[in-house]
């Protein structure tokens, strides 16, 4: 849906982006990640339009991104954009004319949204009266409201308490079950691991990796296991074909981390240690995104 190539962006002294290509596929929720600084935010407000890149195109659908496309695009920025002392009601009925709704089919719309996620009774305060995680949940009903092919979401679950983030977090996919393209900007790595399908990660204006996230994650595994068993210690045992990174036991119950050497299996591992103790669980630890962010980013400093 959206195809990034070779954008550059520079501000006086300082590079935002230097040659950034990315392709994001219709009907996906897509993770730009990266540490601040990295450049996800100048490369949303090109896709927002609004700021322009120095060299570079954007495609969305196959044409060239231009302002006819705006009107597709729901952004919800990190930074928070409402008027404190007008009422909710009137402020996302205003939000919502703007990008090209009628009153009564917005007004409708709202009743919707507000009522599916218990806003009924804020109609008539005022956005100073609210928490931040109030504010939120009405900047994202003003974000969706027109329903947008291409939903951006810059930390969206900020400010929300768990029940509220796994609200939000369950119309987000809904929105994108019923064909949402979505771009999700965010440092909770969790979210990525639960939401995303692919991403891209930029740092210092670079994009250092990009893929979909089982894929990436499958590329990070270093054959690594834990292994939980009863019986006794095996760490003094010679001729081990693997390497123990951790051991701990409670009540005569143990659990191992290990690293398989080169050149051995995990059915290697198992008929070694079936012989000696009684094994009751047996798990691959692949890397987190966040182990495998922190390392990349690391690794490109």
């Amino acid at each position: 849906m959206i195809s990034i190539r070779n954008i550059v962006k520079q501000y006086a002294n300082h590079r935002a982006l230097d040659n950034v290509s990315i392709e994001i596929e219709k009907g996906k929720v897509f993770g730009l990640l990266g540490p601040n600084g990295a450049g996800k935010t100048s490369l949303i407000r090109i896709i927002n339009q609004i700021t322009a890149p120095d060299s570079g195109e954007i495609l969305f659908n196959g044409e060239k991104l231009t302002q006819k496309h705006i009107s597709r695009i729901g952004y919800l920025p990190e930074e928070r954009g409402l008027y404190k002392k007008m009422e909710i009601g009137e402020q996302v009925l205003y939000l919502a004319r703007l990008k090209g709704l009628g009153k009564e089919e917005a007004t409708r719309r709202i009743k919707y949204w507000f009522t599916k996620l218990e806003m009924e009774s804020w109609w008539n305060k005022k956005v100073e009266d609210l928490s931040k995680g109030m504010q939120q949940k009405v900047q994202f009903v003003a974000t969706v409201l027109h329903e947008p092919e291409l939903l951006i979401l810059d930390e969206p679950f900020t400010g929300f308490d768990p029940v509220n983030a796994e609200i939000v977090k369950n119309e987000i996919l809904e929105l994108n079950r019923k064909g949402a393209t979505i771009i999700f900007s965010t440092h909770r790595m969790e979210s990525v691991e639960e939401l995303c399908d692919s991403i891209a990660l930029l740092n210092l204006s670079h994009k250092i990796l990009d893929g979909k996230v089982k894929t990436i994650r499958n590329n990070f595994r270093n054959g690594i296991y834990l292994f939980e068993f009863e019986g006794n210690s095996i760490s003094g045992n010679n001729n081990l074909p693997f390497t123990i990174l951790s051991e701990t036991n409670h009540d005569n119950s143990w659990q191992l981390k290990v690293r398989i050497n080169e050149g051995s299996r995990v059915n290697d591992v198992l008929q070694y240690m079936l012989p000696l103790v009684t094994i009751t669980k047996v798990e691959e630890v692949v890397p987190t995104m966040n182990e495998i962010f922190i390392q990349t980013v690391s690794k490109a400093i």
